[in-house]
């Protein structure tokens, strides 16, 4: 396997920005603009967000974009912002298997990324809502070796739906988190848990690095580093919120007439510039 970048290198700096305290705090990008502008605002690292990155290739999110595109634009990511680690959104693995995941994680570090997030939810029509713990930590276990045999310390994210989809509180993703950390994964993401007592439980219970998602209502990221919170992402919310900006200036536009939306934009230059020099 050739890889691109350092990544030995770039995959333990990355490892280190995961705090309990101090959290990493991430505005999850969806294209390389989006992350050169992540990047230029102060971010250490860069995550991408796996529902806006669907979209700006026009796939709804949920396993529905084919692999080779998804992985072609985390690529092209990592190549806006040079030297700053990436962690890839994977979803399940684009995979029915383990064997696939692994494959999928292969692909992940040639295209340079240095961590990556697996979910344990399933999308599909009917049927259990999540894979069993036995079944994803095959998958984990899987992505593990694959990024150990290419020497590369990959930070592998293990996201629990258990809140989002209603499939049980604390113990049984605690549960999880044990046999997924247990297979090699080196945290624990659980959207969908923002409760203080929750999050609190949470950290508490998990023997690793916790990540939550933020956005609206949600504690502030102080708050949240006072839980002993390691990683903050805000999943698709930047996304969201720039399609919404768009919706609205194209409203005011052929309704009104009028470009206020327009107002505050990013200058043209500094766009160009901020890709130049990736």
């Amino acid at each position: 396997m050739t890889l691109r970048y350092p990544l030995p290198d770039i995959a333990l700096a990355f490892r280190a920005l995961h705090v309990p305290g101090r959290p990493l705090v991430l505005p999850n990008a969806w294209d390389p603009v989006s992350a050169a502008v992540v990047a230029e605002a102060g971010a250490p690292a860069v995550a991408t967000t796996s529902a806006g990155l669907a979209w700006a290739l026009g796939a709804a999110d949920g396993d529905r974009l084919d692999r080779d595109r998804a992985l072609d634009a985390v690529a092209r990511i990592v190549d806006a912002v040079p030297g700053i680690p990436v962690s890839a959104d994977i979803e399940g693995g684009y995979a029915e298997d383990a064997a696939g995941v692994a494959d999928t994680v292969r692909a992940v570090v040639v295209a340079g990324a240095v961590g990556v997030n697996i979910e344990d939810a399933r999308h599909q029509a009917g049927g259990a809502p999540l894979r069993c713990v036995a079944e994803q930590a095959e998958r984990i276990a899987a992505a593990r070796a694959v990024a150990d045999r290419a020497g590369v310390p990959l930070f592998i994210n293990a996201r629990i739906d258990t809140f989002l989809r209603g499939a049980g509180g604390v113990e049984p993703t605690l549960e999880r988190a044990a046999a997924f950390l247990a297979a090699g994964a080196d945290g624990i993401f659980v959207p969908g848990a923002v409760d203080p007592e929750t999050v609190k439980a949470l950290v508490a219970g998990v023997d690793g690095p916790l990540n939550v998602m933020v956005g609206p209502g949600a504690p502030s990221v102080a708050e949240l580093a006072a839980l002993g919170v390691a990683r903050i992402s805000a999943g698709a919310g930047l996304a969201q919120a720039a399609h919404a900006l768009v919706r609205r200036a194209a409203r005011e536009l052929l309704r009104e007439g009028t470009y206020g939306a327009l107002a505050g934009g990013l200058d043209y230059g500094e766009l160009n510039e901020l890709l130049t020099r990736a």
